[in-house]
């Protein structure tokens, strides 16, 4: 496999990760406008908004047995247009059975689109022998950023869902597409594969179990960010309402910051330095938020979540992902990260409603500090993300050997 291919693979797949976040980003930015264009009762819409993530989570289950029999690269390349298309039917449907139907295939086709292109992220990042694996989920940060501008110009405009998707998805879907010839599949040896990964022997709950807690615990974390910031801002520390939209967009951009400097700390300093880091710095964040005296403070403290935040998920993904493939070669990888994929899901759905109910039985400031103390037990799994570094093990090593090695070509 040639330099040229290796290096199109990563550019292409950057580049899917980015249309995943601008799309992901329209929706749920533009929910307001979505329950309006349909008529969705606020006692509905909770139920329209969970049943997104649990269709992911079966989405990326599915994906987990659909990847025994064709490459993943196989699965992105379809995943991504469905969302897109699933995204403008969102925009321009006429009925509530119809928006439910296409959220219903939005939700299937992201799972297996998360599912996929974190596969694909993680055996490229073990051909590379060395982190790549944060420079992937900052251009899903960059396409948040993108996608969420895109959003506040339409909802300034005053433009009709369907307007403001309509060149967007126009404009992503022939570009994925064409990106999609260049996805390498670096486990399986070769571009274009469209045979299964291989049969390997699964891997066990037990040894997912801290992956998955971190996941979870991220996801927790940065739910609490994009549901509650701007309401704590206001509500607690006294904001204006146009203040307190900008915590969000501080946080993105710290985000996007810390992923595209991550992988050179992670070559430096190893990926378990790196996650104990961000959960140390995450929590002085949320504890920051908590105590804050004022609206500077409370600014700061999402500041620092944002940079603490950001390592967590793209690491916890490499490291199950190197877990799966000793236990289980290529196949064993994939459905590591299938399955840890779900866990992503579970904490974007717990997250909201815990800080809410806490808030409501307590204080919103002492609501702050749940996610405080879950992110803080992931310094306690540190650990586990050991050997997931700038230089991976022996292991590791002759993984890289056998996809990249036959030409003599160095990456």
């Amino acid at each position: 496999m040639t330099d040229t291919r290796m290096r199109r693979g990563r550019a292409a797949l950057a580049f899917g990760f980015l249309v995943q976040g601008v799309a992901f980003a329209l929706l749920v930015t533009r929910i307001p406008a979505i329950q309006d264009r349909y008529g969705i009762s606020d006692a509905l819409l909770p139920a329209f908004l969970a049943a997104v993530p649990v269709l992911a989570g079966v989405g990326s289950v599915v994906t987990e047995w659909v990847v025994r029999r064709v490459a993943p690269s196989l699965v992105l390349r379809w995943a991504q247009p469905v969302v897109l298309l699933a995204l403008l039917a969102v925009g321009v449907g006429q009925g509530m059975i119809q928006v439910a139907l296409a959220l219903a295939v939005f939700g299937l086709a992201v799972g297996a689109l998360d599912a996929s292109m974190n596969m694909l992220g993680v055996s490229l990042q073990r051909a590379y022998g060395r982190s790549i694996m944060l420079g992937f989920h900052a251009a899903y940060s960059l396409g948040g950023i993108a996608g969420a501008s895109l959003a506040w110009l339409g909802a300034h405009g005053g433009w009709a869902l369907g307007v403001s998707y309509a060149p967007v998805v126009g404009v992503l879907l022939p570009l994925a597409l064409l990106g999609s010839r260049w996805y390498v599949d670096a486990a399986a040896g070769h571009v274009g594969e469209t045979g299964g990964t291989g049969s390997g022997r699964g891997v066990a709950f037990a040894v997912l179990l801290p992956f998955c807690l971190v996941m979870s615990f991220a996801y927790i974390g940065d739910s609490t960010v994009s549901n509650w910031s701007a309401k704590y801002l206001q509500d607690v520390l006294g904001s204006s309402e146009q203040t307190a939209t900008v915590p969000y967009n501080v946080y993105m951009v710290m985000t996007l910051l810390g992923r595209t400097l991550g992988d050179l700390g992670v070559r430096r300093f190893g990926a378990a330095a790196v996650v104990r880091a961000g959960a140390v710095l995450a929590a002085a964040g949320f504890g920051l938020v908590a105590g804050a005296p004022g609206v500077a403070a409370g600014m700061a403290g999402f500041t620092l979540l944002g940079l603490g935040l950001c390592v967590l998920v793209p690491q916890t993904f490499a490291a199950a992902g190197r877990i799966g493939f000793e236990k289980g070669g290529p196949a064993g990888s994939d459905a590591a990260v299938a399955r840890l994929n779900v866990f992503n899901y579970v904490g974007f759905l717990v997250g909201s409603p815990l800080v809410g109910v806490v808030g409501d039985a307590w204080s919103y400031r002492g609501a702050m500090l749940v996610p405080m103390v879950l992110v803080l037990v992931t310094v306690g799994y540190a650990r586990s993300f050991e050997g997931t570094g700038g230089r991976y093990g022996d292991g590791h090593e002759r993984a890289r050997a056998a996809d990249v090695g036959r030409d003599g070509h160095r990456l």
